[in-house]
């Protein structure tokens, strides 16, 4: 017969092999619980596997949101909801349950510059994240040089997928740059594979209207916005730059005596 040693020995050991790392560092405290506590065998297999399966959950919010590369200081718990208009207050609050990650709906924020945008979008993505969700972030001039440099060196289609991977694509500052033809033409690609297949959450200080700086031609432009638009929530944040609204604040402040 095995010993109390030879059994937390060799339970360890299949642990170990079956990697299950929180029920390996929990199972003895569990154990003394369920003696204390006069619980069933199957209760304390269940407290086990919970143990498990939240430490699980953990670990894989840590690294979704450490591979999304999203700015983590700008939270929704820091974003002053009550800046918003009530209307894409309502419009974000809707967003978080992610279903427009399913309908491959897209996001599309406007508003002046300060306004709040990359804020908004980095929180959204983040509690996406917490939610189960693969959310990705980039910059607009960070993301056509990577897709310029990797048409170079003919991986672009590779590139492109590697993206695809991604159930929500936040692209920060769309037209902050102007874009050569080049730049428009791997921009637009991006867009185009994305359409009915994947949502981006665009933040953008241009209305439509002056984006044909963007893409150089009508037809393009036309083409970009129909795809854009067609399945899209947009949040227009009409509102002040939270900067400018801060530093006023502390101007006002009377020196200290």
């Amino acid at each position: 017969m095995n010993t109390a040693r030879d059994v937390k020995t060799d339970l360890t050991e299949y642990l170990r092999e079956l990697h299950l790392p929180a029920i390996r560092e929990c199972f003895e405290e569990k154990a003394r619980q369920a003696e204390r506590e006069t619980l069933s065998y199957e209760q304390y297999l269940l407290d086990l596997a919970e143990r498990e399966c939240q430490e699980r959950r953990e670990n894989r919010i840590t690294r979704l949101l450490r591979e999304s590369k999203l700015p983590l200081e700008k939270t929704m718990e820091n974003f002053d909801l009550k800046r918003l208009p009530a209307k894409a207050a309502r419009q974000v609050k809707a967003l978080l349950d992610g279903a427009f990650l399913d309908r491959k709906e897209n996001v599309l924020a406007f508003g002046n510059p300060g306004s709040g945008k990359t804020h908004l979008l980095s929180a959204l993505g983040q509690e996406l994240i917490r939610n189960g969700r693969k959310i990705g972030f980039i910059t607009c001039a960070r993301l056509v040089q990577d897709l310029l440099r990797a048409k170079k060196e003919l991986r672009l289609s590779r590139a492109i997928q590697k993206l695809a991977n991604y159930e929500g694509l936040v692209i920060d500052d769309l037209g902050y740059v102007q874009q050569s033809r080049e730049e428009m033409e791997v921009l637009f690609a991006i867009l185009a594979e994305r359409y009915e297949r994947g949502s981006v959450l665009i933040s953008s200080n241009l209305p439509f209207s002056k984006w044909e700086a963007i893409f150089k031609d009508p037809m393009t432009t036309a083409a970009a916005i129909d795809r854009l638009v067609h399945h899209s929530v947009i949040l227009e944040l009409n509102i002040s730059s939270y900067r400018m609204e801060q530093a006023k604040k502390n101007q006002s402040k009377p020196e200290d005596e």
